[in-house]
């Protein structure tokens, strides 16, 4: 694995040890960027089932301001942080070890908001929608924030999720990727966040 482009391109990434981790492949990883990207200027993203960080990491690479990984797993966490160092790109990122639910109810209490999240969690859990749903609840997206769900291709999550509009869904083998994008309808804008986020959309 590899950055694939942007500021850290070519640098090499570390795989997870042991086999209960399923590493976003650098084909997956360029077709997704080249659908919800490929650059950024400036914006958080979270990459909610970080695994070796490689989602996270390739935003930060091509201009996203700040980054949250969280990972249940000891491993994982580690390996997020060599790869962050590895790509020089530890100043905007924050790692934390945490379930998926708790983590978004921290990131709550912290007045967080996100622009792009990547939702990669393990092929036994179909509670993709259900995440979504909770950052909704919760104020975590900004407006137009959009959402990388990846699952496997045999199980097929609901084109139509409320607050959200599908933008796509790509089949590579046994993934699927489905892009959703958040339209909060009707809610008004605020906080520096959110006005970044419209100055960074154009």
């Amino acid at each position: 694995m590899r950055v694939v482009s942007g500021s850290a391109k070519g640098r090499p990434l570390k795989s997870v040890p042991g086999s209960g981790t399923r590493p976003t492949t650098d084909k997956v990883k360029e077709a997704i960027f080249s659908m919800i990207g490929p650059y950024f200027e400036g914006g958080a993203v979270l990459d909610l089932f970080a695994g070796t960080g490689g989602l996270g990491i390739e935003a930060l690479s091509r201009g996203m301001e700040r980054a949250v990984f969280v990972d249940m797993e000891p491993k994982s966490i580690e390996t997020v942080r060599a790869n962050l160092k590895l790509a020089r790109l530890e100043a905007g990122a924050e790692v934390y070890r945490n379930d998926a639910g708790r983590a978004l109810a921290a990131m709550e209490k912290r007045g967080r908001s996100f622009d792009l999240v990547f939702l990669d969690p393990p092929y036994r859990l179909k509670h993709g929608d259900e995440l979504m749903q909770s950052m909704v609840d919760k104020g975590l997206l900004n407006k137009e924030a959009v959402i990388v769900l990846e699952h496997e291709s045999g199980y097929k999550y609901p084109e139509e999720i409320p607050g959200f509009t599908c933008l796509r869904q790509a089949v590579y083998g046994d993934t699927t990727v489905s892009i959703y994008r958040y339209e909060a309808a009707g809610s008004e804008e605020s906080g520096s966040d959110k006005e970044a986020n419209d100055e960074s959309a154009n």
